[in-house]
């Protein structure tokens, strides 16, 4: 047992003293090219293996930085190079080719909608509006909008339709300066911001929900709740008819744009039976009847549809301008509602102790207007 642990003891501290001499060996050799000093210094520090690794680490230091510099503006002499390449090639080339302009946007149909003025072939055919159904589906009573048959679908003519845009504008524009109520109904998906949109510029109301059925024929039973109001020639709403309103029949729309006829024809039938005029989009699968002034166009085409609510809410922002502007002149275009009277408002306001208001026409959404 004694003479295992010696030889295990020798043998360990051989083996270290054998890296040791190595390693120093190794470190001599590195450095051999430099003069020496004597007495194992030189520049007046010892050569250690200490010294000998950190020299060694800055040298590797030194190697790298400078490999990184050398590649680094390598890579921007060759940027700089493509780049120059870049322009020449742009300066020779740049006249050549065409410029697609303009180019479609969706957004832009509900920032900006056309007017009746600006509905051109060309913008009916971007929006596809010449596309009809299978020839298997038509309705005969389309064959005066029909331009042909192509690949077994029928085409609608861009011109009959663009004339029959302009004048369903006019009949929103002519509602609109009367002080009509204009009811826009889509109720397909992907239609209800075009049909809000185009309700705000006309100053009416949207559906873009499924329609109740009775809600014109039966409206004192199912819009009974609803809150109406009175204005005068400004559209400002005038306080103190609350009383006599809750005993007025509900209003009704004075004109209806129904952009989907095929899935609202419970609404057109109402709207028939009340004599309210409607205009629809009719496609080459729909009866042109069911409507009061057709739109012969592609209804499964959601920028078809942005582009006929657009020119139609445009046009009823055209009517409310001028029915505003001819109100800042004391000029009422349309008559004023009946059945009101303002001596019970003034009575209560000077019985509540309240000071009225001097005297001006008073207006509720007139019920009845001439197209």
């Amino acid at each position: 047992m004694l003479a295992r642990s010696l030889l295990l003891r020798n043998c360990r501290r051989a083996v270290q003293l054998a890296h040791v001499r190595a390693s120093q060996r190794f470190f001599s050799v590195e450095i051999s090219s430099e003069p020496s000093l004597g007495n194992g210094q030189q520049d007046g520090r010892a050569i250690t293996p200490a010294n000998l690794a950190n020299a060694a680490l800055t040298e590797t230091d030194a190697q790298s930085t400078s490999a990184f510099s050398s590649t680094h503006q390598n890579l921007s002499q060759r940027a700089v190079e493509d780049w120059n390449a870049f322009k020449h090639q742009q300066e020779a080339t740049g006249h050549l080719g065409s410029v697609v302009a303009p180019q479609y946007e969706p957004a832009e149909l509900l920032r900006n909608p056309p007017s009746a003025a600006d509905v051109t072939l060309e913008l009916l055919l971007a929006s596809q509006a010449h596309l009809g159904h299978k020839t298997s589906l038509w309705n005969p009573g389309n064959a005066q909008y029909i331009y042909g048959i192509r690949d077994g679908i029928h085409i609608i003519s861009l011109e009959v339709t663009a004339a029959h845009l302009r004048r369903a504008a006019k009949v929103v524009e002519g509602v609109a300066m009367r002080g009509g109520l204009i009811l826009f109904a889509g109720t397909r998906k992907g239609q209800d911001s075009c049909v809000v949109r185009a309700a705000q510029l006309a100053g009416g109301c949207h559906l873009f929900q499924r329609w109740i059925p009775g809600s014109i024929t039966n409206g004192q039973q199912i819009l009974g709740n609803c809150t109406t109001k009175v204005v005068n020639e400004k559209d400002e709403e005038i306080p103190g008819f609350d009383e006599q309103l809750k005993k007025r029949a509900t209003l009704k729309p004075d004109l209806v744009v129904c952009l989907d006829p095929m899935q609202n024809y419970v609404l057109l039938h109402e709207c028939a039976l009340n004599n309210i005029p409607t205009i629809g989009i009719i496609d080459t699968n729909a009866d042109p009847t069911w409507v009061t002034y057709p739109i012969p166009a592609n209804d499964d085409s959601l920028r078809c549809v942005q582009v006929i609510a657009g020119v139609l809410g445009r046009a009823g922002e055209t009517g409310k301008n001028a029915r505003l502007a001819q109100a800042a002149q004391n000029v009422i275009t349309y008559a004023p509602a009946e059945g009101l009277n303002w001596r019970d408002r003034v009575t209560k306001q000077e019985s509540s102790g309240a000071r009225a208001k001097p005297l001006v026409p008073d207006v509720e959404r007139y019920d009845s207007v001439d197209v």
